[in-house]
């Protein structure tokens, strides 16, 4: 009987490592991720076969080798994922409940058929069944929610899974089995009903607060670029007026040149067309870079910047046509630079500075950002990116620029040195 229930965990345990390999989004290659998975089913399978054969009737052995394959299991999602952070445990959680779903429809078939053979097809068919579900049903709801949600419930709807787990280990396995214990198969069945339930709405819940903050994110965008091209056509507008009355008066211009040259007053003539060029560089348009939604974002911020006193000095190299997402994109830019203006506005004798190097292109992406900052930073422990001061609220905004980063298989970093705060964001297509 041990070599069919080793036989039942090793299917188990094969579908765990198929549904971390799907569900994950991978910070490594494929052969590389699949050799990292590989180990973890051999290691998995190793204890099971060590539990069955030396300890097969000790409860602590039962309870020590199930809190070291969680532990591996968890550890293997979160180490192959290409975030570190609660949505990669609760990930985890669930791909546990997944694999112990299967192994109760084992027990379960068996009890009935006292068939082992049918039992274990019948395992392995409740295995494929469900992830086959999860896999063209769920997946991309899932890998977009991975990749973009900006939810801070993450910790909590851990629970969830973990609840579950514990409640089908004491139905169906510990301190007594299905086998031992039959008429708790009904409650069995019934959690996992409840189970499936209960994901169907945190999916539901997950959807809804991901849109919610995608929209207000898009708002935000949106208002931000409205106010840009509101400055640009003010300044357009200006610039105008300002040269009609500039053409007005070059005919009197003209006439005191005449004069002056007349009277070879080259000094004056000279003062003249110097202020004649001062009004026309003062009614130039910027154009920050060719992008039009970056350049009114910038028209933007640069005048937030004049506003609160803040020498900002852009490096732009941006492209018309951009390999991402224009509107991503541009909301990350908004995004660190409206940070870095709130951070600079409340030095006090401090040198008020913003500097921010974007260059993009076909082939690769780099976004950094420095300014001196007064209160002191906190950084995540998991993301590695500031922390907000304001609670679990704020925040949104560097959690959808490490969403981006995400998405375009990028790199982000964030360090403090000599009294300056940096974020680089690197990417190569």
């Amino acid at each position: 009987m041990n070599t069919y229930t080793n036989i039942s965990y090793m299917i188990s345990h094969i579908f765990l490592m198929l549904f971390f390999y799907l569900f994950a989004g991978h910070r490594f290659s494929r052969r590389k991720t699949i050799i990292i998975c590989l180990s973890s089913f051999l290691l998995i399978t190793t204890t099971d076969n060590l539990k069955l054969n030396l300890f097969p009737n000790s409860g602590l052995c039962y309870v020590i080798v199930t809190l070291f394959q969680i532990f591996v299991t968890q550890f293997t999602g979160i180490f192959i994922s290409k975030t570190r952070d609660s949505k990669v445990l609760f990930m985890g959680l669930s791909a546990s409940n997944y694999v112990i779903v299967g192994s109760i429809a084992f027990s379960i078939l068996h009890i009935y058929t006292d068939n082992i053979f049918l039992s274990l097809i019948g395992s392995f068919i409740v295995h494929l069944v469900i992830l086959l579900f999860l896999y063209f049903r769920i997946r991309s709801i899932w890998l977009k929610c991975y990749e973009r949600e900006y939810m801070d419930s993450w910790w909590e709807l851990c629970l969830i899974p973990v609840f579950f787990y514990c409640g089908f280990c004491f139905l169906a396995f510990f301190p007594n089995t299905l086998y031992e214990h039959p008429e708790n198969i009904l409650a069995t069945v019934i959690f996992v009903i409840t189970m499936f339930v209960s994901y169907v709405v945190v999916l539901r819940y997950v959807i809804s607060e991901s849109s919610r903050a995608g929209t207000y994110w898009k708002n935000v965008l949106f208002e931000s670029y409205i106010k840009g091209l509101e400055s640009q056509y003010y300044l357009v507008e200006q610039a105008e007026q300002n040269l009609k009355i500039l053409r007005h008066d070059m005919r009197h211009y003209s006439n005191m040149i005449n004069s002056l040259l007349a009277q070879k007053e080259y000094d004056e003539i000279r003062k003249i067309t110097e202020h004649i060029n001062d009004v026309a560089d003062d009614n130039k348009i910027t154009r920050y870079c060719e992008n039009m939604i970056i350049n009114s974002i910038m028209s933007e911020i640069m005048e937030k910047a004049r506003t609160l006193d803040i020498d900002i000095q852009p490096d732009l190299r941006i492209p018309k046509e951009l390999p991402v997402n224009d509107y991503e994109f541009a909301s990350v830019v908004n995004n660190l630079l409206e940070n870095a203006l709130i951070c600079v506005s409340d030095l006090v004798n401090k040198e008020k500075y913003v500097r921010a190097k974007i260059h993009c292109s076909q082939e690769y992406l780099l976004v950094q950002v420095k300014n001196e900052y007064e209160k002191e930073i906190i950084f995540d422990p998991y993301t590695g990116l500031p922390r907000s001061r304001k609670g679990e609220n704020h925040g949104l905004g560097m959690q959808s620029v490490s969403a981006f980063s995400n998405k375009i298989g990028g790199n982000i970093g964030c360090y403090c040195e000599n009294g300056t705060f940096n974020i680089v964001i690197f990417a190569k297509f």
